[in-house]
């Protein structure tokens, strides 16, 4: 992304309804996961950006401590700053980290962006997961929907469920569990996702108070259900829990 994307992410990160949502149901979910596993090493957030997630996790999850992975040099010193955690230079193509050294790797609106390659991306993540090790995966919907959000954020492709688990289970990884998301909005963002401009502003910016609190709402009910064990049928969302056995 530019400058300015990060800098504005760095900017509303932390109070945005979607940023805030995301971040809570993928802690919770790598939690559960975490309990369940017996692989040791710390937890890396692929991909960190400026280090929102980072500092969600916080310095340890489960035991395990945590650490970032970042491209871009400018996103990696905001995330540091933010998260006070270390936060390693490198692609999500090709980790500088050693074979079976993670416990855990959380990536989240990753496989999307354009300096990806999903194949090896999930490949590496496998590589350097010890066995018993868990992953969990954030990524936008369905293909139809890409927007001039993404085009500014330069994601290149959108996956459905069955496309997401078949990426996965062809480099080695057992999926644990699947759900979309961002469901109860979906209908709105269809709708805005018809009518926008094709040189219309990223959807990262700060929300009226109200407008923010109702987007929350909604998502706090889905997180709800999707921690219980449910499985939602559709949404602009799609996350992932993933585990490597062997």
């Amino acid at each position: 992304m530019e400058r300015a994307e990060y800098e504005r992410m760095h900017a509303v990160e932390d109070r945005m309804w979607w940023y805030r949502g995301l971040r809570t149901l993928t802690a919770g979910l790598l939690g559960r996961a975490l309990a369940r596993s017996t692989a040791a090493g710390p937890v890396l957030d692929a991909g960190c950006g400026t280090g929102g997630m980072l500092a969600r996790l916080g310095p340890a999850v489960a035991g395990r401590p945590t650490l970032g992975l970042e491209y871009d040099i400018v996103a990696a010193a905001l995330a540091t700053a933010k998260a006070g955690r270390p936060v390693a230079a490198g692609s999500a193509n090709e980790m500088p980290l050693a074979e079976r050294s993670l416990g855990a790797y959380v990536s989240l609106d990753v496989l999307c962006h354009g300096g990806v390659d999903p194949a090896r991306a999930v490949a590496e993540a496998y590589r350097c997961l010890a066995a018993g090790g868990v992953a969990v995966f954030n990524l936008p919907a369905y293909g139809w929907l890409l927007s001039a959000h993404d085009r500014r954020v330069h994601n290149v492709r959108r996956f459905s469920r069955g496309e997401a688990r078949a990426l996965l289970t062809e480099q080695g990884f057992r999926v644990v569990r699947s759900s979309y998301w961002n469901t109860l909005l979906f209908p709105l963002m269809l709708l805005h996702r018809l009518t926008e401009r094709a040189d219309a502003a990223s959807d990262v910016r700060d929300y009226p108070r109200w407008l923010d609190a109702l987007f929350s709402t909604a998502l706090s009910i889905e997180r709800a259900v999707i921690l219980a064990g449910l499985s939602l049928p559709f949404g602009g969302s799609l996350i992932l829990v993933a585990a490597r056995d062997g």
